[in-house]
Order: structure tokens, then sequence, then C-alpha cells
């Protein structure tokens, strides 16, 4: 009996996470999909498969949820960036990142791809727990991009990083809000042609 009563907690926490992962999982990919705004707490519980009721067993409020949200959907973003870094060799890893990230099948998948370019409009206007959420995996984005360069570590690298990431987002965000897919295609093509571009020294 006594065995029984110290296993009930672990039980119940165990499955509390599991709801909780279920939770923070679907606001994840519907932030992408609909945005904050257009992500509700009803209808993330019932994708979930959990009751409305049960939301603050889990979250103290949307604002909570929203930061988890955004917090695993860079986290899963940055982890597939890193893995398609660790496939290739080293002096072809930041060019296979660009390459799919400037990818149609990438601009394609709103729902499952980078949060950044889904809802960098929308950012300013949140809660500044969500924000700082965002903000935390943008700066991982960023360092794991300045790690491709041979001069990590150097002021030069993170510059470049800075431009890298800046010139990606900002070219899926327009090749997505465009209706012409010809234009679409084509403002993929040209960052990726510039950033792909080697770098000459200025000579004073």
């Amino acid at each position: 009996m006594i065995l029984i009563m110290r296993k009930t907690p672990n039980i119940r926490t165990t499955a509390k996470e599991a709801s909780h992962e279920r939770i923070v999982s679907a606001a994840a990919k519907a932030i992408r999909r609909s945005g904050y705004d257009g992500t509700g707490v009803a209808d993330i519980m019932k994708e979930a498969g959990l009751t409305h009721g049960a939301f603050y067993a889990h979250f103290a409020s949307r604002e909570a949820m929203l930061a988890e949200a955004a917090d695993r959907a860079g986290a899963e973003s940055n982890a597939l960036a890193a893995s398609v870094i660790a496939a290739v060799p080293p002096e072809q890893s930041l060019q296979a990142l660009m390459q799919l990230y400037l990818s149609k099948e990438h601009l394609e998948s709103i729902e499952t791809g980078c949060p950044v370019s889904a809802l960098g409009s929308e950012m300013p206007r949140q809660s500044p727990e969500v924000r700082r959420a965002a903000t935390l995996r943008i700066k991982e984005m960023i360092d794991l991009v300045a790690r491709q360069f041979p001069d990590w570590g150097q002021p030069g690298a993170h510059e470049r990083a800075l431009v890298t990431v800046a010139t990606m987002v900002g070219t899926l965000m327009l090749a997505r809000a465009v209706d012409d897919a010809a234009l679409s295609d084509a403002l993929c093509s040209a960052s990726l042609k510039s950033l792909s571009l080697p770098k000459t020294e200025s000579i004073d």
C-alpha cells in the first residue's frame, strides 16, 4: 500500500508532463500557422486532446503559453538548422543552411518552419515574456550562423551572421507575402546568390 502511494504522484506527474508537452507542441505549430492573435486557448486545448478547463493547470495565462510556444518553435527551427549543418562538411555548412532556408519547401512549410519569418511582423505587439522567449532563440540562430564562418569569435563573423540572418528572414517574409510565384522564386534566388558571393576585403 505504501509503495502504491509513493508511485501515484509520479504517475500523475508523468501524465501532466505529457499533456503539457502536447499543448506546447500544438501551440508552437498554431502560432506559425495562424499568428499570435489567431491562436486561441480553446482551439489549442482541443488540438491537444484536452478540455478548455484544464488549461490553467498548466499555464498561469495565455501569454505564458505563447511564450513557451515561441520558445519551442524557435528551438525546433534551430535544431533543424543544426542537423543540416552537422550533415555536411564544415566548408559547405553555411551554404547548405541558406539553401534549405530559402528553399521552396521551407517557404511552403510555414507551420513547421522558422517562426521568425512566420511571426516577425507581429513581434513588436507581443508581451515582454513572448518577445524575450523569441529573442533568445533569435540570438541562438545568429550564433549558430556565426559559428560557420572561419573567423568565428571575431566581430566580423558576428556582423556577417547578423546580415545573413536578417537577409534570409526578410527574404522569406517577402517571398511569402507576394501572390506572384515567379517573384517569390526570384527573391529567394537573388538573396541566395548574394549571400553566396565571396566577400572581398577592402583595400585602403
